[in-house]
């Protein structure tokens, strides 16, 4: 196998009874030999555009140091070189108009950046030292460490509830496997990381065998060359290139686990989901991309969960569904490039619902819960029609045009293509012929073998919470009250809405407060 790759241009905590997955899917095995060097040049463009992937993420990190990972690259990307302190940098970036930053995720960090071609050669003497001279100095680390603290302790826990009900869920599915803690580490894990930790892991992980180099745009002749040159005059490493991390096996649910954060607030966030055995690449992924555009395509009215929850009820913001892994959904409507991953859930995601509505808040966080998953119930039960698909398929072939708007999101995707092993011309440029090619009846047979509704994970953050596990536990209707009128078809369906049935027992549940969230 070639170690280049190269592209024409194209623009473009935790419940009991749940039962472990053993092994992983075939479909999810990541390549044991990606390409080293990926191209995307295109030559008429006036941006170079840098994504180096190095090979560990959060699941690397040792146990009872998690956010050792994310803490490196943050230092690195942060922090000073051994040839300049962090304010150089930024007042050399500042004229031209760029920067550079890291990203963690589970089993990917990378380090992206995108500048001017005139300004190539200046930009990338900074890129380059910080990924092959960071300083690690002691003030920089100081600095990090505690804006880190804070943002876990406070950011985390008081800011986003929609966003760590997500994390929460994860956290209940990957229990006991590397994929179970937050990328950013618990607020005592990151307490006992020290700089020698950072150095350490840097020197085990940041290694040429560990490293795939990305760059595109419109870069000169052998500058791929002169990246992957600089790249590999890193080590080998001490005992060669690190071991990969064994494809986690999450835990599926039997029955429904709920977790439930007790917190003082005005709304409640609904996360749930379980794992899924497929991920992209797999045969079944495009028809069931298909259908999950069709039950709740993030940030888009078109979904089911929106029209019902949303449009036609009015109770929350948006009420969205996944079948790949969307941290930070709030930051952007496109889909996540660099979060790949060999284990993904289905979720739904219930933003947020708010006491300053009609009603009790716990009857209508409980009503917003069962009308997500009686939507789901339908898909599953009923399929989709031919005109659905179609409708879907439709609106999927349009809005891909806007997953790979800049060179920096192509290049993303080409480095997502090694890690998911998919070969050339890869999953964005093969993806409208995969969507017009898919039919309603494989559609609906992905939907029949990836999708059901018996097993869950369910995160609820929303106040008195004892209040609420005994209403979940009682199983009676919550019915919602409107401020207008509605329909008698509608108020019909509410009844039954209100009533759908959560099989959940006091065992299978569990509070915590807010304050002990990933401590």
């Amino acid at each position: 196998m070639s170690t280049y790759i190269r592209f024409a241009a194209a623009p473009l905590a935790a419940m009991l009874g749940a039962a472990a997955v053993s092994g992983a899917p075939a479909a999810a095995t990541q390549k044991a030999d990606p390409p080293r060097v990926i191209e995307l040049r295109e030559a008429g463009s006036p941006f170079v555009a840098f994504n180096v992937w190095i090979r560990s993420g959060s699941a690397s990190d040792p146990e009872g140091k998690e956010g050792l990972a994310s803490i490196t690259a943050a230092l690195m990307s942060g922090g000073a070189t051994a040839e300049h302190p962090v304010e150089t940098i930024l007042e050399k970036l500042y004229p031209m108009a760029a920067g550079y930053d890291a990203q963690v995720d589970k089993e990917m960090t990378v380090f992206t950046g995108r500048v001017h071609r005139d300004n190539l050669d200046e930009y990338y003497a900074l890129f380059r030292n910080a990924l092959l001279a960071p300083a690690f100095a002691e003030e920089d680390f100081n600095r990090i460490k505690s804006q880190r603290l804070n943002a876990l302790e406070r950011g985390r826990r008081y800011s986003r509830d929609e966003e760590l009900s997500k994390q929460l869920l994860y956290a209940m599915a990957y229990e006991g496997t590397p994929y179970e803690h937050p990328e950013e580490g618990y607020v005592s894990s990151v307490r006992s990381i020290t700089l020698d930790d950072v150095k350490a892991f840097y020197k085990t992980h940041y290694v040429r065998g560990n490293i795939v180099t990305g760059i595109g745009g419109g870069y000169p002749e052998g500058f791929a060359a002169r990246l992957r040159a600089d790249i590999d005059r890193l080590p080998e490493g001490p005992e060669g290139d690190p071991a990969r991390v064994p494809a986690p096996a999450p835990k599926k649910p039997e029955g429904v686990k709920v977790l439930i954060v007790e917190k003082e607030t005005e709304a409640s966030s609904i996360s749930f989901g379980y794992p899924i055995d497929l991920v992209r690449g797999a045969p079944d992924f495009v028809p069931l991309l298909i259908a999950n555009s069709y039950l709740g395509e993030h940030r888009n009215s078109v979904g089911r969960l929106y029209q019902a929850i949303r449009e036609t009820r009015g109770m929350n913001y948006g009420n969205y569904s996944y079948i790949e892994a969307f941290p930070l959904g709030y930051t952007t409507q496109q889909p996540r490039v660099n979060v790949a991953r060999r284990s993904h859930l289905f979720e739904l995601w219930i933003r947020p619902i708010s006491q300053t509505a009609p009603g009790n808040l716990h009857d209508r966080t409980l009503f917003a819960t069962r009308a997500g998953w009686h939507e789901l119930h339908k898909l599953v039960d009923d399929g989709m029609t031919p005109a659905q698909v179609a409708g879907a398929k439709q609106f999927l072939r349009n809005y891909i045009a806007t997953w790979s708007t800049t060179i920096s999101r192509r290049l993303g995707y080409a480095i997502d293509d090694a890690f998911y092993g998919i070969d050339e011309p890869g999953y964005l440029r093969t993806l409208r012929a995969k969507l017009d090619a898919a039919t309603p009846e494989q559609v609906n047979a992905a939907v029949r073998k990836h999708l059901q509704y018996d097993d869950m994970y369910l995160v609820v953050i929303t106040a008195d919470a004892e209040a609420f596990k005994q209403k979940l536990l009682a199983g009676s209707a919550t019915p919602i009250t409107y401020a207008g009128e509605r329909s008698a078809e509608l108020l019909e369906e509410d009844k039954i809405i209100a009533a759908l049935p959560i099989k959940v027992t006091a065992a299978d549940i569990r509070i915590v407060p807010i304050d002990r969230v990933f401590e």
